[in-house]
């Protein structure tokens, strides 16, 4: 008796095993927790009846910002004085020294000034970027030669990175805050070579 019970044992177990040999099947993967398996969701840009706007993407609640954003130098992260009276005059020494130091700041700022600004507002700061030259595309954009521009807080620069301006739009979500004023650092540093330059010109 003992024997036939190790045999059908051993048959048993040789079945169940050559069930579990991985073969492919239609039948649906079987979940033992099928709340969190079939859940409500929403795709990203997908509609929504639930919402009266029919948006399944939510905006952010306001004034909040992601735990890894968060700023608590306001001057770094407004470009603005601590009284709201007027822009920051200068780069505050905080970014620098996060940026490790004004070379590698500045050259940080280069290779973010070159992703983001550069298409528009050409790599030597001239408003004659790639996609600047398409015809109709937009008015003609500034160059950073301008007196105006020059006069320009590094606050106000700042700014109209994080919240854009007229055509231009926002790369406040885009461009980390140290990485925004590493790019003010660089657009300084495009300001004063061109404007060497054109001195060599009318030497």
């Amino acid at each position: 008796m003992t024997r036939e019970c190790l045999a059908l044992g051993a048959m048993v177990g040789s079945l169940i095993a050559s069930a579990c040999r991985g073969e492919p099947t239609s039948d649906p993967p079987i979940a033992v927790e099928r709340n969190m398996y079939v859940q409500e969701r929403v795709d990203p840009q997908s509609a929504s009846s639930f919402f009266s706007d029919r948006a399944g993407m939510r905006p952010a609640v306001a004034g909040s910002v992601p735990m890894e954003g968060f700023e608590d130098h306001e001057a770094v992260a407004t470009g603005v004085l601590l009284d709201g009276s007027a822009y920051v005059l200068s780069i505050p020494d905080e970014a620098v020294a996060r940026g490790g130091g004004m070379g590698p700041f500045v050259h940080r700022g280069r290779e973010r000034y070159e992703i983001y600004c550069a298409p528009c507002h050409g790599r030597t700061g001239d408003g004659k970027g790639i996609v600047a030259r398409v015809p109709g595309s937009f008015p003609p954009l500034p160059t950073f030669n301008d007196p105006r521009i020059r006069r320009l807080p590094d606050g106000q620069i700042y700014v109209t990175i994080t919240n854009g301006v007229r055509i231009m739009p926002p790369y406040g979500a885009q461009i980390p805050v140290v990485d925004r004023w590493a790019i003010v650092a660089y657009v300084r540093a495009l300001e004063l070579s061109q404007l060497a330059l054109a001195e060599g010109r009318s030497r």
